[in-house]
């Protein structure tokens, strides 16, 4: 439970769904619904699901998923943001309606408050839909509703006035809270968390396996949408100043279908770097591993959808996990490669938890001579490479999902004695 809140309602165009799970909030909504379910709070995710999926599955142990806008994700296959505009206002139309009738009536019925938190600008229409509705039918006061900003991706398409009217606004970091603030729009923090499972680590067997496969040292990932704000060509840069200084890196990418990629390609190749593509089936561990292992190309991209547990064996394999955007909200990435025994390579924006050297690298500019730099220094310092690797599992052990749940219910607390 959570202040008084036994029901709950996470709205989010992402979800666990491979169709639905393009960045950081797929991970987020799932982990967090899970964690809500492990609190006993009855919580059901509303997302934009595969449409060749049930619209209805028990998920977790107290989590329920909704599928959406399945009737028009049937028209746009590639992902949940293909046909975006038509989801959002379907989703705007048909959500709230179910959210009252299906999830706040029967649990006010039952006694208890409901808590709904929605993400990111897509929901927004439907969050302020959502509290007319209910003051519509007298249920207002029962229902806590809350807005969170994950990045600042259409905050030009949001009538803050309208929603700040609709809901309490919410974000994971000081760095978001501050770009909130630019805009006149006060807001509380409340952080990202990890599933405390993630602290388990990747079998050991997978870990060896993918340290066998990048031969290349220093042996790099970067794993992310291709955009700018990644920072992908300091990353670039990077891998061609080790190159000159003798080392013999190799960078594993596993990015997006965006066409900045080809940005990030000819950039490398500009720089003497040979770029291979291999693919592989990414739910067959040594098929990964034997196409890593095939190629001794300084930049690989890797074409598979990893497991977690593959994906986090590679994180604790390589010597170092480039989540090093020049804007970063919070750094979700960052966080998950600690837990997993790795080291993050972050930037110097929202990623709060990050102390250089102590935990993890930070680098406060776009320059790929400093991540080098910074890179060279760690490479080779067995010591020092333990010591952050122990001092980063610490760390990941304070954001988990409990410890995250415990400062939500204070401020939905806060919120709830206001109204």
């Amino acid at each position: 439970m959570i202040a008084g809140h036994r029901v709950a309602a996470l709205l989010s165009f992402e979800g666990p769904d491979r169709y639905a799970s393009v960045g950081g909030l797929g991970t987020r909504e799932t982990s967090f619904a899970r964690a809500l379910g492990d609190n006993e709070v009855d919580t059901t995710l509303i997302f934009v699901g595969d449409p060749t999926l049930p619209a209805v599955e028990d998920y977790a142990p107290g989590v329920r998923l909704r599928r959406w806008c399945q009737w028009i994700s049937a028209f746009h296959p590639r992902d949940v943001y293909d046909g975006e505009a038509n989801k959002v206002r379907d989703y705007s139309a048909s959500v709230p309606a179910f959210v009252v009738d299906d999830i706040v009536v029967p649990a006010i019925g039952a006694g208890t408050r409901v808590l709904v938190i929605a993400e990111e600008w897509q929901t927004v229409g439907a969050t302020i839909a959502l509290d007319a509705l209910l003051r519509e039918r007298g249920l207002r006061d029962r229902v806590t509703i809350l807005w969170n900003a994950n990045n600042t991706y259409g905050f030009e398409r949001i009538d803050w006035a309208a929603l700040q009217a609709a809901a309490s606004v919410v974000t994971i970091s000081k760095y978001m809270k501050f770009e909130l603030a630019r805009i006149g729009v006060p807001a509380l923090v409340v952080p990202n968390g990890i599933h405390e499972h993630l602290l388990d680590g990747p079998p050991r067997e997978l870990v060896t396996l993918m340290r066998s496969a990048m031969r290349g040292k220093p042996a790099l990932v970067k794993v992310g949408r291709f955009d700018p704000d990644k920072n992908w060509l300091q990353a670039i840069d990077a891998v061609a100043e080790l190159r000159a200084a003798g080392q013999t890196p190799q960078l594993v990418v596993r990015g997006g279908k965006e066409a900045y990629a080809d940005v990030v390609f000819a950039h490398a190749r500009e720089r003497g770097l040979r770029v291979e593509t291999v693919e592989a089936d990414g739910d067959d561990a040594a098929a990964v591993a034997a196409a890593l292992a095939a190629t001794d190309a300084e930049i690989v991209q890797l074409r598979a959808f990893l497991p977690e547990a593959t994906l986090h064996a590679l994180y604790a394999a390589a010597d170092a996990v480039l989540a090093n955007s020049g804007k970063e909200p919070f750094g979700l990435v960052g966080l998950e490669v600690m837990a997993v025994g790795g080291i993050p390579v972050c930037g110097a924006t929202g990623e709060e938890y990050a102390e250089p050297f102590v935990n993890a690298i930070v680098c406060d500019t776009n320059d790929g001579r400093e991540l080098a730099a910074y890179l060279l220094a760690s490479y080779g310092d067995e010591r020092r490479a333990d010591r952050m690797r122990q001092a980063g599992y610490a760390t990941a052990n304070r954001y988990v999902w409990q410890n995250v749940i415990e400062t939500l219910g204070q401020k939905v607390a806060y919120i709830a004695s206001k109204a």
